[in-house]
């Protein structure tokens, strides 16, 4: 039986090196060995990697008696529930997974467009000429408001900015390399006092938890069938049997909804800026398409610009916000690219690596969106979102998101990086994010497209 090769150092190191520098240890995994090998971290299971896409397109098309993969995301299950469907398999995962598509599609979609221009607007109107700072907290403080707006209906009042300050403390607790590493040693997940970083994520999560229930129970006691917002669909939604979802299961939706759905967003914006200001031809194409609309500064047409989607899709491959896909672990006996995996092994297709295969993306390293205009990738050599049933339900909603920030960004300011240094990634949590935030200063501003537009949009 052919197993993949291993990486020799000791498995200490390899978590050490995981949770600290993981882009560093897959890079040095496919130096050593190529398209496949495995890392064993600690007591758990070894871990697979596989970046070919022929690799890829075998996992990503074998069917669900094959593989299991919400269970391998165990590491989020004290955050986001044991009903949240990163955490699903099987029927349950297929049922919640048809009851949350709906509000990312369609015409949804276009009832968002004005609304993130609007709030992207209100939240960079303080940026003065001259002044420095970092980028990311701002476009967090954009997806957050969106993503608060879409789930909830709600961008004002006190349960709103409830919500928000704790969603923001969480994160302090979670999105950070220290925050990863507690979900590997249980002893720092116990509850020692406010303080420790146990008992401050137990405290915030039960303060958000309040929060939730409680707006689905006045949400259920006062129902309004012209609300559209994604919590009033989900407690309208009902599955083949009849069935709608109950207040646990809601919980854990909104909870993956809310951290998932604006966080990896949040992110990809800035990578999106820094390299928009970091090349300046590529600066320069994107503001001459960006003219081409005129006045018309309409959200769909955005959407549809191609120069601004190359850049957003060179954003996603070179520095991919989740840089592995979902793991799939093995049910029955499996073979992958000659290997042979017994049950319960754990495979993983690597993001990050199939993104900087040469054979695929010659000068993997630089950033060229003329690549995604001069040939399409198959969904097994270009996988920012996951694939699959596993591929994440609010791609169309963050592509969508980021296209529209970044258009408004640009029309209101002109901005230049407030340092020369390369901007690094680091890991955010589960995430790969800019490290420093991506400082910028700006250096003019225009008047802003959306000024006309002071009706609020109803969602």
């Amino acid at each position: 039986m052919k197993q993949p090769p291993a990486l020799q150092s000791p498995a200490f190191l390899n978590l050490m090196q995981w949770i600290i520098q993981p882009l560093d240890l897959l890079e040095y995994g496919a130096k050593q060995y190529g398209d496949c090998f495995s890392i064993r971290f600690s007591k758990l299971p070894p871990l697979s990697f596989f970046s070919h896409p022929q690799a890829i397109e075998q996992m990503f098309t074998a069917g669900a008696s094959q593989f299991d993969s919400g269970r391998g995301n165990w590491i989020l299950r004290t955050t986001l529930g044991d009903n949240s469907l990163l955490l699903l398999d099987g029927e349950r995962h297929q049922r919640q997974r048809q009851l949350l598509m709906p509000p990312f599609h369609g015409e949804r979609m276009r009832a968002y467009g004005q609304l993130i221009g609007q709030i992207t607007d209100r939240v960079i109107s303080n940026w003065q000429v001259g002044n420095p700072f970092a980028l990311r907290p701002y476009t967090q403080e954009i997806s957050l408001r969106v993503i608060l707006r879409a789930v909830f209906g709600l961008d004002e009042g006190e349960r709103y900015e409830a919500i928000k300050q704790r969603l923001e403390a969480l994160l302090r607790v979670t999105a950070s390399r220290f925050g990863f590493a507690t979900s590997f040693f249980p002893v720092l997940q116990r509850d020692f006092g406010a303080w420790s970083p146990g008992g401050r994520f137990i405290r915030f999560k039960q303060q958000i938890d309040q929060l939730l229930y409680a707006e689905i129970q006045d949400r259920r006691n006062h129902p309004d069938p012209n609300r559209s917002d994604i919590l009033s669909l989900l407690l309208a939604a009902r599955d083949e049997a009849g069935q709608s979802m109950t207040d646990e299961e809601l919980r854990d939706e909104l909870i993956t909804l809310l951290l998932a759905g604006h966080e990896t967003t949040a992110t990809a914006i800035a990578w999106a800026v820094y390299w928009i200001h970091q090349i300046p031809t590529i600066k320069t194409k994107l503001l001459a398409e960006l003219e081409t609309l005129g006045n018309e500064f309409e959200p769909m047409a955005i959407a549809r610009l191609p120069y601004l989607n190359a850049i957003c899709s060179e954003t996603l491959r070179i520095y991919p916000v989740a840089f592995i896909a979902q793991i799939r672990i093995t049910k029955t006996p499996v073979e992958v690219m000659g290997f042979s995996f017994e049950p319960e092994n754990y495979l993983v297709p690597c993001v990050y690596l199939t993104h900087h295969r040469e054979d695929l993306y010659p000068d993997s390293k630089q950033f060229k969106p003329e690549r995604f205009l001069e040939r399409q990738f198959s969904p097994f050599e270009y996988l920012p979102f996951g694939g699959s049933n596993r591929r994440c339900i609010g791609a169309a909603f963050a592509l969508f998101e980021m296209k529209l920030v970044l258009a408004t960004i640009l029309s209101r300011y002109q901005l230049a990086l407030a340092d020369a240094r390369p901007v690094i990634p680091i890991r955010r949590g589960v995430t790969i994010a800019p490290k420093g935030g991506v400082n910028m200063i700006v250096t003019d501003r225009f008047p802003s497209p959306h000024s006309s537009q002071t009706t609020p949009i109803s969602v």
